[in-house]
């Protein structure tokens, strides 16, 4: 037995002993909340994670993380930086002032971050040192020692901190940048769809696959489809300034995007009556329920806009030709994700799926920090004077018959072919019938 677990077996035995002999029969049930106490602190200290520390025969390294900071902070944060501005937003994939508000909130709430000295008082790693490290492994795919000539950051301590900082990533700022749009949301996603000659659109929906390269091979069969590889399936809603309103990651590969479909939670809150209420009119017929434009293999549902196969006549070329270029902004999101953050382009190395979920979360949360940070205001548009399509719903939870027949009208193939006809009329008027 190693000396560590030996020496905490032994304490723990002595101090049971103890409380065993101080004992008596009127405090039996004390003796046994001190006794399991004991031994959940014992299986505690005995699973808890180690470092390696100084290990025999390990190359000790004197890393001088104090000029490994002096040289980040003179490079891009001080007040004259050596690289400037379009460097720094070509290498942060943000600008600084994000990135800095970023590295505040992070550090304020997990103290991991925050520099400390050690039992000898030297200072130790800053935040922007370990939020840099970890960002670079996010923005460029790589490896964990690829930082350490410039950042003075050992491996392990670069992994640590790209698991803290994607997790506080998805805690402090998910429920803003990654929520589901409310009324004034969805009033400017029916602007931009009325813009673009689909009234009462909200986006356009797709999946991505992202490689796993350490799937367990147990696994493989399961997380293999089309690709003929281990990938993870990341669902996606976008709109067309590139904004991901919806995200569902960690399905395994072998699925297509129905059965994603089938087990996302895209149209939950349409069921549960709990969306903003939607109502526009097309070629003389009121609907009441958003829609998503989408590929070809998707179901025939009336929140599902599809292109036509094979179209005939002008009309349906009109219609096909401008539903396959508004429905690419989905793509269009996945192709600046995996530009901006090289890791989910490359295959994934981590072995745990939540890991992987926490990278593609935290991923797609600073994608949308960045479109907003980069919106233009001037170009915005203003869907104030469109009229009252858009109103909260404030309804209770509807009843059992009531949410079974909500989703009975999701899916809804009749009034799916009514909307495309409807569509492809709008869409005729509007160019004036070429």
């Amino acid at each position: 037995m190693p000396l560590f677990h030996h020496t905490i077996m032994s304490r723990s035995s002595f101090l049971m002993q103890q409380a065993l002999e101080s004992s008596s029969s009127d405090d039996d049930d004390e003796l046994i909340i001190a006794t399991a106490h004991i031994a959940h602190n014992q299986y505690k200290l005995l699973n808890a994670p180690r470092h390696g520390g100084s290990v025999p025969g390990r190359q000790e390294v004197h890393r001088n993380r104090e000029a490994g900071h002096s040289r980040l902070h003179n490079d891009y944060f001080s007040d004259a930086p050596t690289y400037g501005p379009t460097v720094f937003r070509r290498r942060f994939r943000m600008s600084r002032s994000l990135f800095l508000r970023i590295v505040n909130v992070v550090e304020a709430h997990d103290g991991y971050f925050v520099q400390k000295r050690n039992a000898a008082g030297h200072l130790g790693l800053s935040s922007i040192q370990k939020i840099t490290a970890a960002f670079r492994m996010i923005a460029y795919g790589v490896p964990a020692d690829a930082t350490d000539d410039y950042l003075r950051i050992g491996e392990s301590t670069v992994i640590e901190s790209l698991r803290r900082f994607v997790k506080a990533i998805v805690e402090v700022f998910g429920d803003e940048y990654l929520r589901q749009p409310n009324e004034n949301d969805t009033a400017r996603l029916l602007a931009i769809g009325e813009a673009n000659g689909f009234p009462g659109m909200l986006g356009s929906i797709d999946c991505m696959h992202w490689k796993w390269k350490n799937c367990p091979a147990a696994w493989h069969g399961q997380y293999s489809g089309h690709v003929h590889e281990p990938t993870i399936i990341l669902e996606a809603v976008a709109s067309h300034d590139l904004w991901i309103w919806h995200a569902f990651f960690g399905l395994p590969g072998s699925h297509n995007d129905i059965n994603v479909l089938q087990r996302s939670p895209v149209f939950a809150r349409l069921a549960e009556g709990e969306a903003p209420q939607v109502n526009y009119t097309i070629n003389g017929h009121n609907y009441t329920m958003g829609y998503y434009l989408a590929d070809g293999i998707y179901p025939q549902w009336a929140t599902l806009v599809k292109t036509v196969q094979s179209p005939r006549g002008n009309k349906q070329k009109l219609f096909a030709q401008a539903q396959e270029a508004a429905r690419k902004d989905v793509e269009r999101a996945f192709g600046v994700l995996q530009s901006r953050f090289a890791i989910v382009r490359g295959p994934a190395r981590f072995w745990d799926k939540d890991t992987l979920w926490k990278i593609m979360t935290a991923c797609v949360i600073m994608h949308n920090m960045i479109i907003e940070d980069e919106r233009d205001d001037a170009e915005d548009f203003q869907y104030e004077a469109m009229g009252d399509t858009v109103r909260p719903s404030h309804a209770p939870t509807p009843e059992l018959e009531e949410f079974i027949q909500i989703h009975h009208s999701i899916g809804n193939k009749q009034t799916h072919c009514q909307l495309q006809d409807d569509l492809v009329e709008h869409l005729w008027q509007r160019h004036g019938g070429m």
